[in-house]
């Protein structure tokens, strides 16, 4: 089996199982830790390092995401697959073992170099093995992954810190099996030729690109916390993300081989495909994220209960992820489908928006739903479209831009939403206790917040809502900007066929052949004695026409050009022995 025939349903299902089963994975431990981090907190201490557990991942990987397409590249998908997931299991056996927060942040910092390489990867392999008029019957199951992994994680690490035999290690260490699964998954039914485009790393690109990102998320996670957002570092930050910024322009402009080619960006699908893949990453993650704590602290439900509360956005997604996919099968037409998932993604943050503390759970899952559907109509579609109007030597690089720039968008979502909630929550509570100078108390756990006493509790409760509130209104400009994004697409006809391996160097018997054939080619033309022939013309019209006969062009060009190449062509492919070289 190798990229240039093509793949059964049954052997895409079998490569797609060790995909699903990494990628589920490695976001299941992007998750998994939310509810059991006031647990690491309180046991390992360092309480003021608390977002960086979080963070430490989401900056590792969206700076590492565009590294894992290029290095594909260089030296093959499966041996990058397999090594990201080898990366990512080092880093969790090294986060279960963490005495002190220090060492908890930095082995999470490695796994999110894992997790950019599985998730940059998956979608790469996919677009290898899957045409993509065919890649919309699986897209949409890959899509639901995330759905899953987002009602799974908490789920899961509820249950593990519950737990008393487990104990929150158990949050690391239970990725490991699944992850060697889909080690030997892969190793089995990914057979796939790897064919080396490059010969180079562009390194200065990576610095560049990875620094401008990460002073971006730098800026993003500590400005209003760790310092105000008019200060030195503030200025500093921003300063040192836009020189950045510039560099890596240059430099990709630059070198042979750039991670991001600039010819990208001269691609109007590329660029609106990552204008909205950008927007709507700010309004799921920043969504997704903030939405357990309505629940869990509005709401008062435990973190499994809020878990189980997500599941109808996941069914919405899962449901129409797949049918959208198979409809872009049997159709190709594939653009109303990221067109009216953004446009539902919006009214779905609105509906959110209008939440109350008394709102019911059944309207609660209504409203999640709606959102569940708009993603599940984009997310794939967004890629697929990416993918379709690429070059094949781009491909790679497309699918890693394009979720580089979803997840950038997602960190830039997390943190902006946050620096809104907590402005805003800090200005309700003090306006409804009575002094708008005063800061607002220091709140707890949301089981600490459903014992707070009248009307104190009452307070926190609304405050809370009305930040939210907020949050959840300022994504419908951001996913409506994304809406009118994926208007401008052009609805480019889905290739039906597999990709084509890049060309191969002549091999000897090419030569030879070559050199026989314009030998062959020379000799008809000088025999050619006065009658018509379409040998003759093609052959004169090699020449420039300066006025002499049609047969003295051609026997030119035979004697110049054609007769000079074949022998050129016939030595390079049968070189002289060294004895023969003596004689001559």
């Amino acid at each position: 089996m190798d990229a240039r025939r093509q793949y059964s349903h049954r052997e895409i299902l079998e490569v797609m199982a060790g995909l699903m089963l990494a990628m589920l994975t490695s976001m299941i431990s992007t998750s998994v830790v939310g509810t059991a981090l006031p647990t690491i907190v309180g046991e390992l201490g360092g309480q003021d390092q608390y977002s960086w557990v979080a963070s430490a991942t989401m900056l590792t990987m969206t700076v590492s995401t565009p590294l894992w397409g290029k290095l594909s590249d260089l030296f093959g998908r499966k041996l990058l697959f397999q090594g990201a997931l080898g990366l990512f299991v080092a880093a969790s056996l090294a986060a279960g073992l963490s005495q002190d927060m220090g060492q908890l942040i930095a082995a999470r910092a490695v796994q999110g170099l894992g997790v950019g390489g599985l998730s940059a990867l998956s979608q790469v392999i996919l677009g290898d093995i899957v045409s993509p008029r065919e890649r919309g019957r699986y897209s949409g199951y890959m899509g639901a992954v995330f759905g899953l992994s987002t009602v799974a994680g908490p789920l899961l690490g509820g249950f593990i810190v519950d737990t008393d035999w487990l104990g929150w290690r158990w949050c690391f260490y239970v990725v490991v099996p699944f992850a060697a699964v889909s080690f030997f998954v892969i190793q089995r039914f990914l057979k796939i030729e790897h064919v080396r485009r490059d010969t180079t790393i562009d390194i200065w690109g990576a610095f560049t690109i990875t620094a401008s990102a990460s002073a971006l998320m730098l800026l993003l996670t500590l400005g209003g916390q760790e310092f105000a957002w008019n200060s030195f570092w503030t200025y500093a930050l921003a300063a040192i993300s836009l020189l950045m910024l510039a560099l890596a322009i240059l430099a990709e402009q630059r070198v042979g081989n750039p991670i991001l080619p600039p010819r990208l960006f001269r691609n109007r699908t590329f660029v609106l495909t990552s204008a909205a893949s950008l927007l709507v990453g700010m309004a799921m993650f920043g969504a997704m994220i903030y939405l357990p704590q309505y629940l869990q602290i509005v709401k008062g439900l435990s973190p499994t209960n809020s878990g189980l509360m997500t599941l109808p956005m996941v069914l919405a997604l899962f449901v129409a992820g797949v049918i959208s996919g198979k409809i872009v099968t049997s159709t190709g037409r594939w653009k109303v489908f990221p067109v009216a998932g953004l446009l539902i993604v919006a009214v779905g943050l609105f509906l959110l928006s209008r939440l109350h503390v008394d709102s019911s759970e059944w309207l609660i899952g209504f409203d999640v739903a709606v959102l569940g559907i708009g993603l599940g109509l984009s997310m794939q579609m967004l890629i697929l479209a990416a993918q379709n109007g690429a070059e094949l030597r781009d491909m790679a690089a497309t699918t890693a831009g394009v979720s580089f720039f979803r997840s950038l968008g997602g960190a830039v979502g997390v943190a902006a939403f946050g620096a809104i909630l907590t402005n805003r929550l800090k200005d309700e509570m003090a306006k409804m206790l009575g002094n708008p100078t005063a800061g607002a108390p220091k709140l707890g756990s949301p089981e600490a917040i459903q014992h707070l006493q009248e009307p104190i509790r009452g307070i926190v409760l609304e405050s809370f809502t009305r930040g939210l509130e907020t949050v959840f209104l300022v994504g419908v400009p951001i996913a409506l900007l994304g809406f009118l994004a994926t208007l401008f697409l052009k609805e480019l006809p889905l290739r039906t066929g597999q990709p084509v391996a890049a060309p191969q160097p002549l091999t000897k018997d090419d030569m030879v052949l070559a050199g026989l054939l314009l030998e062959l080619i020379a000799q008809r033309v000088e025999h050619l004695n006065g009658r018509p022939s379409a040998l003759l013309s093609a052959v004169a019209r090699m020449a420039p026409p300066d006025g002499r006969p049609e047969r003295e062009r051609a026997r030119s060009v035979a004697r110049d050009v054609l007769r000079p190449t074949s022998r050129v062509l016939l030595a390079q492919a049968t070189p002289p022995t060294q004895k023969e070289s003596v004689t001559l």
